[in-house]
C-alpha cells in the first residue's frame, strides 16, 4: 500500500513488525529481502516520488570544516534517495579494508570480508552484473603490466539502470506499506533503550505514529546521525561516538603522465570497455603488500585527458556542470542527463583513445594526461556531524558537517603517485610527475574543479554510526544493532568503520541483505 502522509487528514497510526526509516538503496534492499519472511514492513520515506525543493530544504545545513558540497544538494530526499543520480560504479571492498591496520588508528571492522562474500554474490546477481573478481581474464583483456607486488589493477563494473531504485511500484516491495513525505522527528523508547514508536511528520503538519517490534534507521550517514543526535534521547551515544568518523572518497589531481605516446598511455588503463552489453573501466590502487609496507591507504586512480590546473574549463563541461548542479533533480531532468551521459559514453567507447589524442593535439598545450584520484579517507573522530542551533521547517535542529582530513590522506596519494612513476620508468612508458600539493606540508588536500565532474568527492557519505565490537568505540555492533538498544538497527554506509577505495553502494546492499537475514532469523 502506498500512503502519502501529506494527504492524510489529521493524525494517524500504523503497526508493523519492521519499520524501515529511509527508502534509499539500503532501506529498499532490506525491505525487499524481508519479503520472504512474511513480516509486516513499513517503509518510511521523508521525500516524495520525485524531487521537491521544499523537501530538499530539510537537509540544509552548514559546512564548518573542510570545503564540501552544500548539504542540501549532496543528499536527495526522495524515493530511491541519492541513487537517483548514482554514476553506477560497482566494486567490492577488499580484505584489507576490514582489517585492523597497525599504521591506521581506528581501523578494523568487527566482521571480515568473508562474512559478506555470499551477499556480494547475491548483489551482483540482483543487478545482473559480473563480479569484479577475475574480470580481466573473463573479458579477454590484458592486465596492465605493473608489478603486482606494488600495484593492483582492476575493473569497475557499471550498473547503467539509472532509475533502478526510483519506482514505488516495484514487485519486490509490494508487501510493504510505503509512506511518502514522512520525516521521522522523534522516538519513543523505554528505559532499556527499546524503541516503542517513531513520529513522522509531513510539511503539511500531518503526523503518523508507527509502532513496530524492530526499527531500522536507513536515512544516510548525515541524516541518520542528525536524527539520533536530535531525537534519539541518547541512543547510540553513551560514549560520545555518534556522528564521529564521517568519511568521503575525496577526489584530487594526483599528477601528470609525461609521454610522447598519448594513445598508449590512455590505453594502459582503458576507460571505456564494453562486453556483452555491459560497461567496464579500469583503475589501479596500491597492492595490499605496498599498503602494509608503506603505511598507506587503499586509494584508487584512473588516467584521463584533462585541462591543466589553472586553465579555463571547457565551455561544454562548464555548461553541463552548471545544469547538473543548479537544476532540480526531477525525473525528467534525470532522464535527460542519463540519456546524454549514455551517448557520451558510447561515443567514447567508439573513438577512444583517438578522440582524446586529437583533442590533446588541438588544445594547444592546455591539456595533459592526469591521474584522477578517488581516495580512501582515514577514519578521524574529529570528522563529524554536529547539530546546529538553527532548525528546519519541522522544528528539527539542522546538521552541521565538520569534515576533517589528516596527513596520511595526502601521504597515501603521494606514495601511490611515486610508485606509479617508478613503474612507468621501469616499463618505458614515460614519466609521471606527482602534483606539487602532495609535497606541501601545509596542505592536507587540494580539490580541483578541472579534474572531475565531482571535484570534492563522490557524494559518498560514510561513517557517523560506525560498527564496533565494543560500545566505547562505535554506535552499532557487528549485526548493525545500536549498542544500547535491543531493537534499533542501522542500514547503510553510516556503519562503515573505514571506507576503502570502492564506491559504497555494493557494500551497502550486501550489508542490508545480511541484516535482513539477521532480522528474519530473530523474528518469531
Amino acid at each position: 500500500m502506498l500512503i502519502d502522509l501529506e494527504k492524510v487528514d489529521g493524525s494517524t497510526s500504523i503497526d508493523a513488525d519492521i519499520c524501515v526509516i529511509g527508502a534509499g538503496v539500503a532501506g529498499q534492499t532490506l525491505a525487499a529481502a524481508l519479503k520472504a519472511t512474511k513480516l509486516k514492513v513499513v517503509l518510511l520515506e521523508s521525500g516524495d516520488k520525485d524531487f521537491r525543493r521544499d523537501t530538499e530544504q530539510l537537509s540544509d545545513g552548514e559546512n564548518v570544516g573542510f570545503e564540501y558540497y552544500d548539504l542540501k544538494t549532496s543528499h536527495l530526499r526522495m524515493f530511491g534517495g541519492t541513487a537517483a543520480i548514482w554514476g553506477g560504479r560497482c566494486a567490492e571492498l577488499d580484505d584489507i579494508d576490514f582489517e585492523k591496520r597497525d599504521f591506521l588508528p581506528h581501523s578494523g571492522w568487527p566482521i571480515k570480508k568473508s562474512d559478506l562474500d555470499s551477499y556480494y554474490v547475491k548483489v551482483f546477481d540482483q543487478l545482473g552484473l559480473e563480479r569484479p573478481e577475475g574480470l580481466w581474464e573473463k573479458l579477454g583483456q590484458t592486465r596492465p603490466p605493473f608489478d603486482a607486488k606494488k600495484i593492483d589493477s582492476g575493473l569497475w563494473v557499471f550498473d547503467e539502470k539509472g532509475e533502478r531504485f526510483a519506482a514505488t511500484d516495484q514487485p519486490s516491495l509490494d508487501h510493504c506499506d510505503i509512506v511518502l513525505n514522512a520525516t521521522v522527528t522523534d522516538f519513543t523508547k523505554s528505559d532499556n533503550g527499546e524503541v516503542l514508536s517513531v513520529k513522522a511528520q509531513s510539511l503539511k503538519d500531518t503526523v503518523m505514529t508507527v509502532k513496530a517490534k524492530t526499527f531500522v534507521l536507513a536515512a544516510g550517514a548525515i541524516q541518520s546521525a542528525r536524527l539520533l543526535l536530535a531525537a534519539g534521547g541518547g541512543l547510540g551515544n553513551q560514549h560520545d561516538q555518534l556522528g564521529r568518523y564521517f568519511m568521503e572518497h575525496p577526489h584530487a589531481r594526483g599528477g601528470e603522465v609525461i609521454t610522447d605516446n598519448v594513445a598508449r598511455a590512455l590505453t594502459i588503463l582503458p576507460r571505456a570497455l564494453r562486453r556483452k552489453g555491459k560497461r567496464y573501466a579500469a583503475y589501479i590502487r596500491p597492492s595490499e603488500a605496498l599498503q602494509r609496507e608503506e603505511g598507506i591507504l587503499n586509494t584508487s586512480l584512473s588516467l584521463t585527458l584533462r585541462r591543466r590546473e589553472g586553465e579555463k574549463m571547457e565551455s561544454y563541461r562548464s555548461a553541463v556542470g552548471k545544469l547538473k548542479h543548479d537544476l532540480p533533480s526531477s525525473r525528467l531532468w534525470r532522464q535527460l542527463y542519463h540519456g546524454a551521459k549514455a551517448l557520451a559514453v558510447r561515443g567514447l567507447e567508439a573513438t577512444d583513445p583517438w578522440s582524446s589524442v586529437l583533442n590533446h593535439k588541438l588544445s594547444g598545450g592546455k591539456t595533459g594526461i592526469f591521474a584522477v584520484i578517488r581516495a580512501e579517507q582515514s577514519p578521524n573522530p574529529d570528522s563529524r556531524v554536529l547539530l546546529s542551533e538553527e532548525r528546519d521547517e519541522l522544528g528539527m535542529p539542522k546538521a552541521n558537517l565538520d569534515w576533517q582530513l589528516q596527513e596520511i590522506d595526502r601521504h597515501s596519494v603521494r606514495r601511490l603517485m611515486e610508485t606509479l612513476r617508478d613503474e612507468f620508468s621501469r616499463l618505458g612508458f614515460g614519466d609521471v610527475k606527482p602534483s606539487e600539493w602532495l609535497y606541501d606540508s601545509s596542505t592536507l588536500w587540494k580539490t580541483d574543479p578541472l579534474i572531475s565532474a565531482h571535484p570534492i568527492g563522490g557524494y559518498h557519505h560514510m561513517g557517523g554510526l560506525r560498527m564496533s565490537a565494543a560500545p566505547k568505540h562505535g554506535v552499532v555492533d557487528a549485526d548493525c544493532r545500536v549498542h544500547n538498544s535491543p531493537n534499533l538497527y542501522v542500514a547503510g554506509s553510516s556503519v562503515f568503520p573505514t571506507g576503502g577505495w570502492a564506491n559504497p553502494t555494493i557494500t551497502i546492499m550486501a550489508l542490508a541483505l545480511r541484516l535482513a537475514d539477521h532480522i528474519g532469523h530473530k523474528a518469531p
